[in-house]
């Protein structure tokens, strides 16, 4: 049957000659053989086959994720059963789209600075490890088995997690926010084996990337082999090639840490002799002093001084006090010469005087102001309408209004004279013509 399949594909007009585009995965170059990887695109992968002959007449080195137009035919592998397509031609046609999608993302965190950002010094000597990983398979058992022979007395735990598929990345976030919530990791081991850029996909998502820079505990990642590189391994306070490098940086060498101890033991203790043999030596240079010997002689020239200082001080208090004293004399001379009893008298004839002056100028100014009231008060009556209308003058109202002119009366209005003294009403017979 498989044979009866196989001819098929060969005997089709359409398979014999095939023009192809996709993008390169699970590429592995093998010099001088044969190359086996596979073509695809957004919606499904082929397996492919590029014998030797034709590999060697590319004038370019295909690489993961490049994607490239290639010329062959189909055909069945009998042995698996699996139809492939054997290359016989290829070129270059530009970046595949997991690759490009990378290099988006790159530049994006670039930008935001979470690569070029201060990175976290790992514990010298940490008392207990993180590590994020699938629980199993030879990354765990590589990892372990380093570890704790480097160093055995660290407490390891495994968080076990997803790290291939459409869930590894949300799997590997909660498994990094589960270890800083319990928050007494020194160290946090985030590792992967080797695989092609789709199985290592996940540790390139921006999520992953995200909870790795916000991460408090300081991250090793350890993805792939060493000639891939992914958005973890550039987030991560430290890179590891690979997962027993990861083991090798997360602990130190216990044997080498105890020699060092041991190192410094001794190098304490020579120390301190030397330290004690300088000391001694000093000691029995001071015991050999004459101030062990003859300690009055330690204190003779403080005597001698202490007499000197003595004697300047009385003489300098004796001249102060001298000087004082004819101060003294000098303030009492003063004060009787100038007796308060005296000033007090002069100052209460100065204050008599002041006194008086003060109620002159009251009275006079009093005089001046009652003279300028009546000249103001005789003004102001010659101004007065009642004065006017005490001359035989009235004035005429209508309504209560004052009459100005006589274009506001009628005929037989009523109006009110006012007199100088009361008033009458009287009604307008006629009204005269004016008079220019």
């Amino acid at each position: 049957m498989t044979r009866y399949i196989k001819r098929k594909f060969e005997q089709d007009p359409y398979l014999g000659r095939i023009y192809l585009t996709g993008e390169i995965s699970n590429f592995r170059n093998r010099p001088n053989a044969h190359q086996y990887f596979s073509l695809k695109d957004d919606r499904a992968k082929i397996a492919a086959i590029m014998f030797k002959g034709a590999y060697q007449k590319l004038k370019f080195t295909p690489e993961e994720g490049m994607k490239v137009l290639v010329i062959g035919r189909i055909s069945l592998y009998e042995a698996s059963g699996n139809y492939q397509i054997y290359i016989e031609h290829m070129e270059p046609d530009g970046v595949g789209a997991l690759y490009q999608a990378l290099e988006e993302m790159k530049q994006k965190l670039k930008k935001e600075g979470l690569f070029e950002a201060p990175k976290q010094l790992l514990s010298t000597f940490p008392k207990k490890i993180a590590i994020v990983t699938s629980p199993t398979g030879a990354v765990i058992r590589d990892i372990m088995t380093t570890i704790k022979r480097r160093y055995p007395i660290v407490q390891l735990v495994v968080f076990p997690t997803l790290v291939q598929g459409n869930k590894a990345a949300d799997d590997i976030v909660k498994s990094i926010k589960m270890v800083e919530d319990k928050g007494d990791f020194d160290t946090m081991i985030v590792a992967r084996g080797g695989g092609s850029i789709e199985d290592l996909w996940p540790f390139n998502e921006e999520k992953v990337a995200r909870a790795i820079f916000e991460a408090k505990t300081p991250v090793i990642s350890s993805v792939g082999h060493e000639t891939d590189t992914t958005i973890a391994d550039l987030v991560a306070d430290v890179r590891a090639a690979t997962p027993t490098a990861a083991a090798e940086l997360s602990v130190p060498l216990l044997s080498d840490e105890i020699l060092k101890i041991e190192q410094m033991r001794l190098r304490l203790i020579q120390s301190y002799m030397r330290k004690i043999e300088v000391l001694s030596q000093r000691l029995n240079r001071s015991l050999e002093s004459y101030i062990f010997k003859q300690p009055q002689r330690l204190y003779e020239g403080y005597a001698q001084n202490l007499d000197l200082i003595s004697e300047r001080l009385i003489r300098s208090l004796e001249e102060k006090l001298t000087s004082e004293k004819q101060d003294f004399r000098l303030l009492h001379y003063k004060l009787l010469s100038s007796n308060p009893q005296q000033v007090v008298k002069q100052k209460q004839v100065d204050l008599q005087q002041i006194t008086q002056q003060l109620q002159l100028e009251m009275d006079r100014f009093m005089n001046d102001q009652a003279k300028r009231l009546e000249h103001r008060m005789q003004s102001l009556d010659y101004l007065s309408p009642l004065k006017i209308m005490n001359r035989g003058y009235s004035y005429v109202t209508k309504d209560d209004k004052v009459l100005k002119e006589a274009k506001q009366v009628e005929p037989d209005d009523l109006i009110r004279v006012h007199l100088h003294e009361g008033s009458f009403e009287a009604k307008v017979l006629k009204k005269m013509e004016e008079q220019t």
